[in-house]
């Protein structure tokens, strides 16, 4: 046993990308995949829907970026439940979404048919 009391409270638990060069890449790559779907608005190179699915296609891959280099979230880290914790979420994000999308997508179709109100009595 060390005579130093707090030797147990020192020891180094960070993940290896926990580093200034790590927090310098997410950095970058944050502010590349933010500068592309910009230039693309600005631009007006591209068409609308083809804007929108560049947009998405870089925010979700900055997601990633954010989780790894800032978040420090991999399967090894907390014994894999925080990959468990977010494939649960991003699960039960999706049912909400698609299922919001779908009644929504269908309301009009789907609600009681007008009534003629000079018919009324």
């Amino acid at each position: 046993m060390s005579a130093d009391p707090h030797a147990l409270e020192h020891h180094d638990t960070a993940p290896s990308h926990a580093t200034t060069g790590g927090y310098m890449a997410g950095f970058i790559l944050s502010v590349i995949l933010t500068a592309i779907p910009f230039g693309f608005v600005m631009s007006g190179t591209l068409d609308t829907q083809t804007t929108v699915f560049v947009i998405m296609g870089m925010a979700v891959i900055q997601i990633f970026v954010h989780m790894v280099f800032f978040l420090h979230m991999d399967a090894k880290s907390e014994g894999g439940w925080n990959l468990l914790a977010l494939v649960f979420t991003v699960i039960i994000v999706a049912i909400t979404l698609a299922g919001s999308s779908w009644v929504m997508y269908h309301l009009n179709t789907n609600m009681m048919p007008a009534h003629d109100m000079r018919q009324l009595p």
